[in-house]
């Protein structure tokens, strides 16, 4: 595999990642998950063997922050600003380990980025490979599916969140911006040739001596209507 397509494979896996990060994680995370897919793209992610994982900062070039577990040592995650824990360090962490484990399912050898190192050039012996990181994305405690009608196609819309209250407003925004389609109202019993629309009831089918045959009923009032 050539270095651009091992890039190109790498940039895409990290996308794909990233996008299921942001539908899994709390809305609060905000733009964290762009920065945190930046860091991975730039290989700021790098695991010890000790087992912790340093990352860098996304404004200063000549910091790193340390995790260890589920903490992390930057300002976001100590401070509590933090939703829920997931600062960007800890999501590059998440992001890096499973974008490792869908390039290693296909034999693929990141690229760095701006570094190029071809996918198909091994690496010099004794080179460690870096073990991967232990934090993985939390599942979405709260899911739920719903079909809707989208430009006259039916589609299965997903709806993920950490908060099943929120989740809730949410689905019920969607549903009143998609609402369903009128139900068509069923027709009266015995409705079809001979039925009078005006009165609701079935007309009689009437012949005449010259052969000609119509439909009528007499109303309340006495009278004959042919339904017109």
């Amino acid at each position: 595999m050539s270095t651009l397509t091992a890039r190109q494979t790498f940039r895409e896996t990290v996308a794909v990642v990233a996008t299921a990060a942001k539908a899994k994680l709390p809305q609060a995370v905000n733009g964290r998950v762009e920065s945190a897919a930046k860091l991975v793209l730039w290989q700021d992610v790098e695991p010890q063997d000790d087992g912790s994982i340093l990352v860098g900062s996304a404004t200063d070039p000549g910091k790193t922050y340390r995790l260890v577990g589920d903490t992390c040592t930057c300002q976001d995650w100590q401070h509590g600003k933090a939703p829920d824990g997931w600062c960007q360090h800890r999501i590059a962490a998440g992001i890096h380990k499973r974008v490792y484990q869908l390039l290693a399912a296909q034999d693929i050898t990141a690229v760095a980025e701006p570094t190029q190192i071809c996918a198909s050039t091994p690496a010099p012996a004794g080179t460690p490979v870096p073990p991967a990181p232990s934090t993985s994305l939390p599942e979405a405690p709260a899911s739920v599916n719903c079909p809707i009608t989208l430009e006259g196609r039916q589609v299965q819309l997903t709806l993920r969140d950490s908060d099943e209250t929120r989740l809730l407003q949410r689905l019920a925004a969607v549903l009143k911006q998609y609402p369903a389609p009128a139900a068509t109202q069923d027709r009266p019993q015995g409705q079809g040739q001979g039925w009078c629309s005006t009165h609701n009831v079935q007309m009689k089918l009437n012949h005449g001596q010259d052969g000609r045959s119509w439909y009528s009923h007499r109303t309340d009032e006495g009278r004959w209507c042919k339904g017109r």
